[in-house]
């Protein structure tokens, strides 16, 4: 029977430092890539700018201001559907709801720190001081209303609003305290300092096709007390048309800088499917529906504007790190940052490369060196 017995290995002891050394640079290149991949990650959180916080302040008071007012005026709050009192949310079913909402959609957005994420949603288009941003807003998300102009105030851009006082359930679906007395209110209390540029009955066809004849009527008579221009245009394109020369006319440049949906309404988003391959938040399409079809969400993306679509709040929340129907609200700031889930980021890249290269460089040299082990 043959026995055998394991041969050790050693190493000389110069050869020893040299494996120990080149371990330790390995070691230290390893770390330094990784905390600097740490440090400059876009997966990372990104703090409130003072900017961010000015505009959840702002809509925090705007809050204030209409919660104050429902108890004064004697509109009721129902705190089963609002139980923050923001007074915001209106009922499931009324005559001039549209479509179906979702409740804790609506409810997530009367967060003060939706009005920050706009503030950085608009940052990202490369807007500055003094840009001019174009508005199409739907009843359907009152507080998103409110967070976009407190967004443009807290930045110093010039917001043209066009509102529709159609509403999904959930919305400022009560026809005695609709999108527009909301408003008015807040210019009233001089939170907001801009009046809309024009506003429509909204609905069906944007012209409350769908409606009351009396709620209709009821409407058109507010809107005509308000001296505001007034949109009565079933036909998409004549009507987008109109929304564009508003927007354009009130300029306070010869460009608008970006575009910001709220909500689903006809004249915004148009009536093609393409309009469901618009994401949540930052958009510049390159998918145009022909005329007929298009909405001013996409008469703007022929014009290179990129687009802010505040529509499928689920999805905002959920990549910004927002608390989703929270209850009680959070503060301005609360969270202190925002979840930018980004991808591709070049710095990384460029660490990687840089972290691979000198692992190379380190084999090399331990190769060139012939450390290798010897047996005896």
């Amino acid at each position: 029977m043959k026995f055998y017995t394991q041969k050790r290995i050693y190493f000389p002891q110069s050869q020893d430092q040299k494996i120990i050394r080149l371990i330790v640079i390995a070691s230290i290149v390893s770390l330094s890539a990784y905390l600097l991949v740490k440090i400059s990650s876009p997966s990372g959180f990104l703090p409130y700018s003072d900017k961010m916080i000015r505009a959840a302040q702002i809509m925090e008071k705007a809050i204030v201001t209409i919660r104050a007012h429902c108890d004064s005026a004697g509109i009721p709050i129902d705190e089963t559907n609002d139980p923050n009192r923001t007074g915001l949310i209106g009922s499931e079913i009324s005559p001039i709801a549209t479509t179906l909402g979702n409740l804790g959609a609506k409810r997530t957005t009367t967060n003060p720190n939706f009005a920050a994420l706009v503030v950085q949603l608009l940052d990202e288009t490369g807007i500055s001081s003094g840009d001019t941003i174009a508005i199409g807003c739907s009843a359907s998300f009152p507080a998103l209303m409110i967070a976009t102009m407190a967004a443009a105030q807290a930045m110093e851009i010039y917001p043209i609003i066009i509102i529709s006082l159609g509403s999904s359930s959930y919305g400022a679906t009560n026809p005695d305290f609709n999108l527009l007395h909301i408003y008015e209110v807040l210019v009233q209390k001089r939170i907001l300092t801009i009046k809309p540029a024009a506003i429509s009955v909204g609905g069906d066809k944007d012209v409350g096709r769908d409606f009351d004849p009396q709620i209709k009527e009821q409407l058109i008579q507010q809107i005509d007390s308000s001296g505001l221009p007034f949109i009565h245009e079933p036909d998409l394109e004549k009507n987008v048309a109109r929304r564009m020369k508003l927007f354009e006319g009130n300029s306070s440049k010869s460009r608008i800088a970006a575009f910001v949906n709220i909500g689903g309404s006809y004249a915004n988003i148009g009536t093609s499917e393409l309009v469901l391959k618009v994401k949540p938040g930052l958009n510049k399409p390159n998918f145009i529906p022909p005329n007929s079809e298009r909405g001013v969400l996409f008469e703007m993306a022929t014009r290179n504007i990129p687009i802010v679509h505040l529509l499928y709040i689920k999805g905002l929340a959920l990549k910004y790190g927002l608390p989703w129907d929270p209850i009680p609200l959070p503060e301005p700031g609360e969270l202190g940052s925002f979840n930018l889930r980004l991808n591709h980021n070049i710095r990384f890249w460029v660490i990687a490369v840089i972290y691979l290269a000198m692992l190379m460089v380190l084999v090399v040299y331990g190769v060139k060196s012939n450390i290798r082990p010897t047996g005896r």
